[in-house]
């Protein structure tokens, strides 16, 4: 890339190309590029608006890309639109909370879910954007503040939120029905967890690796969307947290980089089917806080993140 960035977001375009926002490298910045795959190579595009790191993007029905939140170093409630066939951004309605550290969902109707994140202390709110209008309204409020969780689209419609950090390092999960607008509680994980992922499966389960609380940890676990239960499964063999997954074409889930005490280079791969893991071929450059981007044809996309020393500008394809 052009520029060294971590806490940066990467969104896969209608096009194939990948559009990647802010992020930082000792301060915030406002730049954004795109990789081709085509050609492997990267070109600046317009900048943001705002200076942001740790904030979302979220592909639009009409290809658009809605860039929200995150923080310049304050918390900011701003978004902004990117239009890939201007290559241009516009700004947006303002969300109602300032929040940084938080997960976008696109739904169904083809608004977007905001939730929790952190502005002076963990939130429990929760916001839709409507396309069509460029405004937010408040919706239902989780029963838990929480940042730094991940939240998850089930088959069903609704939006699985999991783990996060509150005062402490949280095991809790709750369902958002997209019909009612509002929260249920689920099934908890036997494991606190932030800094973790979560993977939808074909079988429409949701895997959940890593994270957790003051040290990084190696397990696994399933989360069964018929039951509201979670189950323990295989166990990665490297602790990790800050890390990626990646969903590929063959069903299994790419686990690359994370953090363990120090930046690491492994990865490996999940097979629903047995429910173990294997490891394959090490990243060239140890990385967490990175991006994974799965492209047209198969492949992954790593790009920057914290390396062992410094933040990074490199990127590679598995």
């Amino acid at each position: 890339m052009h520029v060294a960035r971590a806490y940066h977001t990467a969104s896969t375009l209608a096009n194939g190309s990948v559009l990647v926002t802010g992020g930082y490298n000792g301060s915030s910045f406002n730049s954004a590029e795109l990789y081709n795959p085509s050609i492997a190579t990267w070109t600046t595009t317009s900048s943001m608006s705002n200076s942001r790191y740790q904030h979302t993007a979220s592909t639009l029905a009409n290809g658009s890309v809605l860039v929200s939140g995150g923080a310049n170093p304050s918390t900011l409630k701003s978004a902004e639109l990117y239009n890939p066939s201007k290559g241009t951004w516009t700004t947006t309605g303002n969300m109602n909370f300032a929040r940084n550290l938080h997960t976008s969902s696109t739904l169904a109707s083809g608004k977007v879910l905001v939730t929790g994140g952190y502005n002076s202390a963990s939130l429990n709110s929760a916001e839709l954007y409507s396309p069509s209008t460029g405004t937010w309204t408040t919706t239902g409020s989780m029963h838990v503040a929480r940042r730094l969780h991940t939240a998850s689209t089930l088959a069903n419609g609704s939006v699985l939120v999991a783990g996060g950090f509150n005062v402490s390092c949280l095991n809790s999960a709750e369902l958002y029905n997209s019909s009612t607008g509002t929260w249920t509680t689920t099934g908890s994980m036997s494991t606190t967890r932030g800094y973790h992922t979560a993977s939808t499966l074909a079988n429409g389960s949701v895997l959940v690796t890593g994270g957790c609380g003051g040290s990084a940890c190696n397990s696994a676990e399933l989360y069964n969307p018929s039951t509201g239960t979670w189950t323990i499964t295989g166990s990665m063999s490297v602790a990790r947290s800050s890390h990626t997954a990646s969903t590929l074409a063959n069903g299994f889930v790419l686990v690359a980089g994370g953090c363990n005490g120090a930046a690491c280079n492994s990865a490996e791969l999940y097979n629903p089917s047995t429910g173990t893991w294997a490891t394959t071929g090490n990243l060239n450059v140890a990385r967490y806080m990175h991006t994974a981007s799965t492209l047209a044809n198969g492949s992954v996309l790593v790009a920057g993140g914290y390396g062992s020393s410094a933040i990074l500008n490199s990127a590679e394809l598995y």
